[in-house]
């Protein structure tokens, strides 16, 4: 893709000197590429008055609050559909980082003005501009300049010790923001749902059997629904026609899948979707069964000697988001906040927005309510240290696989993420194949339209 002729007259009109980057072989890496040059990337925000370009530095995070601080405004990021329609006008795969093009008002971070030599994002996935400082100035004459970004570096470092503490920790320095103060009154969650409690209880009896794990299932008419939808999926290809539990159990899902997928299933249940949420879409369920899809594969991708176990891979990427539904309950006043920073960074993952405005993240509350709730240690740890590719400790490769699903399905497009690379050191620590961890996601990928139907499947009973 080459540069838009608009961006080319924009760019001769300031006669600037400029040159452009050689063409990148893979440009899915197109957050990676900005990131490691520390370029200069934009976001398009908007209120009732007007649109506003942001312009900041590509390994940080824009801070909404301090760009609307700075103007005095409430402004939000663009939404998607608006944003599609120009890049697909003007020809652009991205927001070009370019302040006053089209003459909008532009905000610049402070960073951006010290560094001798910059490279820009011109609006095309595959390219960067390189251009010196002083030809950068000339488009920031008219610009609000200030310290609109946090480096990413510094939200990164992950959050040690006990999940209570930090959570506690949290709540206190919200006290100062009028939000409750003691912990137990500020987790305001329902406790773990009876069939919940129940399928965990059969996880460890030596004696249970499918007659048992179908009762349990069949007492909860909705879960019942959905477990035979799973199974009766084209995703599966069973033959014939899904009658029973039983059925769905022994002809097609085997005893330990339907025991995690109901696990799974009643867990999302325990919590409300929140009406909001990035973009106001809520996209929890088709998340869910990627992810689980995913485990699913990359787990039969690794060696046998080395490979986790397959339940609880599996069941760790059905509910790898579940402290999206509880972040929600917990700090209602600032998932609203939260959404909208997620909204204008969708180069940053989730961990960074929230340690930088709640201090803590929705992975650590996942797992202390996991833990309280008696669950597995695999899915536990698996939740608690998804983003944290050099984790360590006997349950590390639950948590090592979750972060190689999320940016393998990201790098594809699906909204699990920015779109960077895997570490080779965690495909090492696996003992997987990268090649063979891409096949199988691409394969997965293929099925994209029976997974679709099998998350439209849960969303409603969600």
């Amino acid at each position: 893709m080459s540069l838009s002729a608009s961006i080319i007259q924009f760019l001769d009109q300031f006669e600037l000197e400029y040159q452009l980057t050689e063409p990148l072989d893979t440009p899915q890496w197109h957050d990676q590429q900005l990131r490691s040059q520390a370029a200069a990337r934009a976001t398009l925000l908007e209120d009732d008055q007007e649109r506003v370009l942001a312009v900041f530095p590509a390994d940080s995070m824009l801070d909404l609050g301090a760009v609307n601080k700075l103007l005095g405004r409430n402004l939000v990021a663009m939404g998607p559909q608006l944003l599609n329609k120009l890049f697909e006008r003007y020809e652009l795969s991205s927001i070009p980082a370019l302040p006053g093009l089209a003459g909008l008002t532009t905000v610049v971070d402070q960073r951006l003005l010290d560094n001798p030599t910059l490279y820009l994002d011109p609006g095309n996935s595959a390219q960067m501009l390189k251009l010196p400082q002083k030809e950068f100035e000339k488009l920031t004459k008219n610009a609000k300049v200030g310290e609109v970004s946090v480096l990413l570096s510094n939200l990164e470092m992950p959050l040690r010790g006990d999940d209570e503490a930090i959570i506690t920790n949290s709540v206190k320095h919200f006290t100062a923001l009028r939000v409750k103060e003691r912990l137990e009154e500020t987790l305001e969650l329902p406790p773990l749902p009876e069939t919940a409690q129940r399928i965990i209880q059969l996880r460890v009896d030596p004696n249970a059997d499918i007659s048992d794990l179908a009762h349990i299932v069949e007492t909860d008419p909705s879960l019942a629904a959905q477990v035979v939808s799973w199974a009766a999926s084209p995703y599966y290809s069973a033959p014939g026609k899904i009658k029973s539990i039983h059925d769905a159990i022994v002809r097609v899902l085997g005893f330990d899948m339907v025991l995690n997928l109901a696990l799974g299933l009643s867990l999302g249940k325990t919590l409300s979707m929140p009406k909001d949420g990035v973009f106001g879409i809520t996209r929890y369920w088709q998340q869910s069964v990627y992810m689980a899809a995913a485990m699913e594969g990359l787990v039969t991708a690794i060696p046998r000697d080395h490979r986790p176990g397959f339940g609880m891979a599996y069941l760790s990427g059905l509910v790898f988001n579940f402290g999206y539904l509880v972040m929600s309950e917990v700090f209602p006043p600032y998932f609203t906040k939260l959404c909208r920073t997620l909204e204008a960074n969708p180069h940053v993952d989730h961990p960074q927005v929230e340690k930088h405005l709640l201090g803590v993240t929705r992975d650590h509350i996942a797992g202390w309510l996991m833990d309280l709730w008696n669950m597995p240690d695999e899915v536990i740890f698996a939740l608690r240290h998804q983003n944290e590719p050099d984790c360590e400790g006997d349950n590390a490769a639950y948590a090592k696989l979750l972060f190689v699903a999320r940016r393998l399905l990201a790098q594809r497009g699906l909204p699990c993420g920015p779109k960077l690379e895997v570490p080779a050191q965690v495909y090492k620590d696996l003992h997987l194949d990268p090649v063979k961890a891409e096949a199988t996601i691409d394969n997965i990928l293929e099925s994209s339209a029976e997974l679709e139907h099998i998350a439209a499947q849960m969303a409603p009973a969600a």
